[in-house]
């Protein structure tokens, strides 16, 4: 418990850990990490939007003690955020998909599991301990989709995420500019970057060269190259209502769909029986032009709120966001990078200070607003600066 306080001390927002974290991941991890796409506008649209997101607090409340505990699709979990999958975390961290896993099982938060990871769902799924969420990329193959639906099944995921906002790869130039390749090309460059990040190195020594784990099962060569080409033409590109449908029917367990930004989207998304919407814009790293996903979520809210259960992620990066995302509508909010950034910056423990920070920083702006539970948070008015967007106030969606 002391060293948690000290870490609180030591280390007492995200950005901190931000800051550690880029001093030990070689350049192009990082860059894979950071990256956005084309000019990185929705990158910076998502925080921004979520900033200028004012509440009024009120007071003469008597003693606020604010309780963050929640229950979603039958399971109660220690507060409403959890870990957004992210692609290849071992790239980032090596590692970091089971360190965060196992996080997620003791701290009672959802961890959910990329497609493209770095680790097997069956570590992962055990690791969890319950808490175990799984986000299936569209196969284009039925075979692999449904033993993908079945892995996850028999290693004790709760939930499907079906992700539907990658039709295609995204072009990602910062990676490009960083010399990302797969396989990496092991130039005196990427020796050099390498051997300036020893932790990264000698961790990934230990643990081997990061690699598409989860699908390995799937191809017949070792080669990464004809892997990543495999996998590029087996994933995404193959999703209609029709999939939807027939994944509803194989996965017999709480189903997310994720990436959803239109409410005509999300209201045909729950006539097909999806159990949550998932109002996300990949976190900036799909489509440049996407609006915030935060502009986007209380119209999906307007319209299927009382219908389904509403997720969000797309630049949380503390307990104030999370507050912001549930005012919206939101009913769990999920954050990304910034569970990597722990990682990153100090191991599993870092992993674990993440979830304190949230867990404080959400307790610290409850009390401030004067808020018990996490119901109160919708009944708050807003500042007088801000504003929903609305279909004829589109152009105003920027950051």
């Amino acid at each position: 418990m002391r060293t948690s306080a000290r870490r609180l001390d030591r280390y007492p927002a995200i950005g901190d850990l931000q800051e550690l974290a880029q001093r030990r991941v070689p350049y192009f991890a990082w860059e894979y990490l950071e990256c956005g796409t084309g000019r990185e506008e929705a990158l910076a649209r998502n925080e921004a939007a979520l900033s200028r997101r004012s509440l009024v607090p009120r007071f003469f409340r008597g003693e606020v003690v604010p309780r963050i505990e929640t229950e979603l699709f039958g399971r109660d979990y220690a507060m409403p955020i959890g870990v957004a999958p992210i692609g290849m975390a071992g790239l980032v961290w090596p590692g970091s998909e089971a360190m965060l896993a196992n996080m997620a099982g003791s701290r009672a938060i959802p961890f959910c599991l990329s497609t493209v990871a770095a680790e097997t769902p069956e570590i992962v799924g055990s690791l969890a301990r319950g808490n175990g969420w799984f986000q299936l990329y569209p196969a284009r193959r039925k075979a692999i989709r449904d033993d993908l639906i079945a892995r996850a099944r028999d290693s004790g995921f709760s939930v499907l995420v079906l992700t539907a906002d990658v039709p295609a790869p995204s072009v990602r130039e910062r990676q490009k500019r960083a010399g990302l390749t797969v396989p990496p090309r092991k130039d005196l460059l990427f020796w050099w970057r390498i051997l300036r990040r020893p932790a990264w190195t000698v961790a990934t020594l230990r643990r081997g060269e990061p690699r598409f784990l989860a699908l390995e099962k799937y191809v017949t060569t070792e080669e990464m190259r004809e892997q990543s080409r495999f996998f590029g033409e087996a994933l995404g590109g193959s999703l209609d209502w029709d999939y939807l449908g027939e994944v509803r029917r194989a996965w017999d367990g709480p189903l997310v769909v994720k990436g959803i930004l239109g409410p005509e989207d999300a209201r045909q998304a729950v006539e097909r029986g999806a159990d949550g919407i998932w109002v996300s814009n990949h976190g900036g790293r799909q489509f440049d032009g996407a609006p915030a996903a935060i502009d986007c979520l209380g119209r999906v809210a307007d319209t299927v709120g009382d219908k389904t259960k509403l997720l969000f992620d797309s630049g949380v990066r503390g307990g104030l966001d999370i507050v912001r995302a549930l005012h919206e509508g939101a009913n769990f909010v999920f954050a990304g990078r910034p569970f990597l950034y722990g990682v990153s910056a100090l191991g599993e423990a870092g992993a674990a200070h993440v979830a304190d920070l949230f867990f404080a920083d959400l307790k610290n702006a409850m009390t401030q607003l004067g808020c018990c539970e996490l119901t109160d948070i919708a009944a708050l008015d807003r500042g007088p600066a801000d504003y929903r967007i609305s279909p004829g106030n589109q152009s105003d969606s920027g950051g």
